[in-house]
């Protein structure tokens, strides 16, 4: 097996995710990379939606931004940020993936400030399209590294709801029914969220780390699977494709 870093284990379990003749909404870096690995392996009838509105592209490779011409390259259809949130409100969206400067442990996502709203310590970019994405697609992935200044009890600021408070929070708040945070992917493992409480929960740990330190890592108390497993690396087909045909200037994998 190849050697590999936290990056490339992540594209790869976020691939494996993403089902064959399913859409899944996409900005730039490592989720266009999940998604082109995943067209290139095990879906290669996925259809990627970018925010800015390309539908369905060739992607000759990785584009630098959500509009970027290569989002369109070969499409279904160029449309506008407008088209691309109204396919997420009609339910024609299966997957996205999100992130944030904060997390917690329903999957709230903070991308807006850290501190006081008013008089805050550091200022993001805010939203974007996260705030519909999160809303509205079917499942909501997120791809991020660990520590627990981004896993917090309760984030400084709602962007992007998760399962808000848990339990039925989220169709109560009006939410569409069945929509709702998936899977969470971090340098050190794989998340989920239980089924009643909607809390997040271990489901499997990426090799070299141990049960405490994913908990040691994390701002609140991870509950665990019945049978928590080890993640599965990366393969030598899925690396070969990912560092030569996804990324092969390493954008995003890195040097």
């Amino acid at each position: 097996m190849s050697d590999y870093n936290a990056m490339e284990l992540m594209i790869c379990v976020a691939a494996r995710e993403l089902d064959n003749g399913a859409t899944v909404g996409v900005g730039t870096g490592a989720p266009c990379a999940a998604a082109m690995l995943a067209q290139k392996t095990n879906s290669p009838e996925l259809v990627i939606v970018f925010e800015a509105g390309g539908v369905g592209p060739e992607l000759p490779e990785m584009p630098i931004s959500v509009g970027d011409s290569r989002t369109t390259y070969r499409a279904i259809m160029a449309g506008s940020m407008g088209d691309t949130m109204e396919y997420c409100a009609r339910g024609f969206v299966d997957y996205t993936f999100l992130g944030g400067a904060q997390i917690d442990m329903y999957g709230n996502l903070n991308s807006t400030v850290i501190g006081d709203h008013e008089n805050p310590v550091v200022r993001f970019p805010g939203s974007g399209g996260a705030n519909d994405f999160a809303s509205f697609c079917w499942k909501t992935m997120v791809m991020t590294p660990q520590n627990t200044k981004r896993f917090v009890e309760k984030v400084d600021f709602l962007t992007t709801p998760g399962w808000l408070s848990g339990g039925d929070s989220r169709e109560k708040a009006g939410l569409p029914p069945g929509t709702g945070p998936y899977k969470i992917i971090t340098n050190m493992a794989v998340m989920d969220f239980a089924p009643n409480s909607k809390k997040m929960r271990i489901t499997s740990i990426n090799p070299g780390y141990s049960l405490a330190d994913v908990q040691d890592n994390c701002g609140f108390e991870l509950l665990k699977a019945d049978k928590i497993e080890e993640t599965v690396p990366p393969s030598e087909k899925e690396l070969h494709v990912l560092r030569e045909q996804v990324d092969p200037y390493r954008y995003v994998i890195g040097r």
